[in-house]
């Protein structure tokens, strides 16, 4: 199909343009294609009518396998305006369709308008169509801008979100870090706590001081005792700080800046050692200062929490000083009390005798072991050994009593069992809370009969003469002191030259994993590893040789009393 109009006039422009889209809809064309169609045609009709002239619209409709509508303008060939560029347009046709006639358009201006406004129908409703979509869109914006905010506040709140999980996170991490450190700095206290009051000597507290705080809580340590100077050295002066601390008996803090420590006052920076800031704290104790622990910070200052810290140790330290220096007071009042009674032993005809005494090392077990040897008024000879229980200044008073009764019952010339007997009904009357044990044994002046007896005390060990050791262990007696009567039984044995007799107490012999029955198993296998000859040429010797094997073993928490009897060949 191919159509063909001849343009000249508006009119004819008009008239074109209407066949021309009344085409396109009956061929299919779509509103939009439609639309460009009218839209270009008409730009370039009134293109060519501005020129002037004829000009010729060609309309090609489509044919079998091309759904196509060709539009050409060109120059009518007898215009004489050769040369001149032609227009074409292709639109496609979906569904061509067989167009016979599209009716004919009428040249009456009013229905020409008419007509030329139905055949922009397309245009109109491709319009409205753009029109709505321009709404859709604007509502699409819209909703995007609003989506938009949304997202915004979104990430606003999650970013707000973030930040209070991070501080809630970081402020848990500070927690936790104050907490095991608080955690640390109680267990130091404890533990350091335990070292210090383990010890009863006080120059090994003061020695253990530096060690528990350097490196971590300071870089030096000084301990500086009021009453003590070493005099190996000149003494030393001490920072200013240290001699405020010493006077008010309060911490002072020097250096450069304030350290801002609670319950400690800020100091000029000393004179000794201006770089090096200290920290001055009192050793308090209930009734005054002791001296002053100087330490320097492990690095620039020290942490409020642990200035804290190190208060509290010191005031521990000073009580654990306190404690140790009262002990070594009563120790030594004790020791010296306790050898000033102990008895310078008697010179006998044919009878040697040797005896040692070894305060505890560990603890106030002291006091409390004694032995004694006289002569009766028939020439017999007393030996005893006892050990009275406690320990301290009232073991060794008493021991002293029981000491002057014993001397004072035997005048009277009696038996070791009547002796003790004696003795346990002075205890039970005159201090119903204390006990005793005891070995009485007696030489009888013939100088070949002992009469022993045993309250409560490890038996006698009897060397004989051929070396055979036997352990005198008859029944003995109860304790001194127990609320109950009682009479002691003496027991006899014959003596021949050459035979030794070992008194002793348990500090000797017992041991607190094994009992005391493997102690005296060894102190029978020691005495018996004696000649007789060596015991008669030296017995003080030989008691210091068999004290250092029997004691190899010993924590050394008690009193040992030893006193050796020999009889010379």
């Amino acid at each position: 199909m191919t159509r063909t109009w001849r343009i000249r006039t508006v009119t004819d422009a008009a008239r074109a343009r209407i066949a021309v889209a009344r085409l396109a809809a009956a061929h299919g064309v779509t509103t939009v294609e439609r639309a460009r169609l009218a839209a270009e045609l008409s730009g370039r009709l009134r293109q060519c009518l501005t020129k002037g002239g004829v000009w010729v619209l060609t309309l090609d409709g489509p044919s079998a396998g091309d759904g196509t509508l060709h539009a050409a303008v060109v120059p009518a060939p007898d215009a004489g305006a050769s040369g001149r560029t032609p227009w074409t347009m292709a639109v496609p046709c979906p569904e061509p369709a067989r167009v016979s006639d599209v009716g004919t358009v009428t040249e009456d201006p009013a229905v020409l308008s008419e007509a030329l406004l139905g055949a922009d129908e397309d245009t109109a409703a491709v319009l409205d169509k753009l029109a709505e979509q321009e709404e859709l869109v604007a509502f699409h914006r819209e909703e995007l801008h609003q989506t938009n905010q949304g997202v915004l506040a979104l990430h606003a709140e999650l970013d707000a979100a973030g930040r209070a999980q991070r501080e809630a996170f970081a402020a848990e991490r500070r927690a936790r870090n104050e907490a095991e450190n608080a955690r640390r700095r109680l267990m130091f206290l404890a533990d350091a706590s335990a070292v210090l009051n383990a010890s009863l000597n006080h120059d090994e507290i003061v020695r253990r001081l530096p060690e528990l705080l350097v490196p971590r809580y300071a870089r030096h340590v000084d301990v500086w005792l009021f009453d003590q100077e070493d005099d190996r050295h000149p003494p030393t002066s001490h920072p200013r700080a240290a001699t405020r601390a010493a006077r008010t008996g309060r911490p002072q803090y020097a250096a450069a800046h304030p350290g801002g420590l609670p319950g400690v006052d800020d100091q000029p920076a000393s004179a000794l050692d201006p770089d090096r800031p200290l920290l001055c704290i009192p050793l308090l104790t209930h009734r005054e200062p002791l001296g002053v622990l100087t330490l320097s910070p492990p690095g620039e200052r020290w942490d409020p929490d642990d200035a804290v810290m190190l208060l509290e140790l010191a005031r521990r330290a000073g009580t654990a000083i306190d404690n140790a220096r009262r002990f070594e007071h009563n120790r030594d009042i004790a020791e010296t009390l306790q050898r000033a009674l102990l008895t310078e032993l008697p010179t006998t005809p044919g009878l040697s005798l040797a005896a040692r005494y070894l305060p505890a090392t560990h603890g106030l077990n002291i006091g409390g072991d004694w032995y004694d040897a006289f002569r009766q008024r028939d020439g017999g000879l007393i030996t005893v050994i006892g050990d009275v229980t406690g320990h301290g200044l009232h073991a060794a008073v008493m021991m002293s009593q029981l000491r002057t009764a014993l001397r004072a019952y035997a005048v009277d010339g009696d038996s070791p069992g009547r002796l003790l007997t004696r003795l346990h009904e002075y205890l039970r009357h005159l201090q119903p809370d204390l006990f005793a044990t005891a070995v009485i044994a007696r030489f009888h002046p013939d100088g070949h009969t002992l009469t022993w007896a045993a309250a409560g005390h490890p038996p006698p060990v009897l060397r004989l003469p051929d070396g055979r050791v036997r352990t005198l262990d008859a029944k003995p007696g109860a304790m001194l002191g127990i609320p109950l009567r009682q009479d002691i039984a003496d027991h006899t044995e014959r003596l021949a030259p050459g035979s030794t007799l070992a008194l002793y107490t348990d500090g000797l012999v017992e041991r607190r994993a094994q009992g005391i029955d493997p102690g005296i198993e060894r102190l029978a296998a020691a005495l018996g590893s004696f000649g007789s000859a060596e015991l008669d040429a030296d017995l003080e010797g030989s008691a210091d040789r068999l004290l250092p094997p029997l004691l190899s073993d010993s924590e050394r928490d008690d009193d040992v009393c030893l006193l050796l009897c020999h009889l010379r060949g």
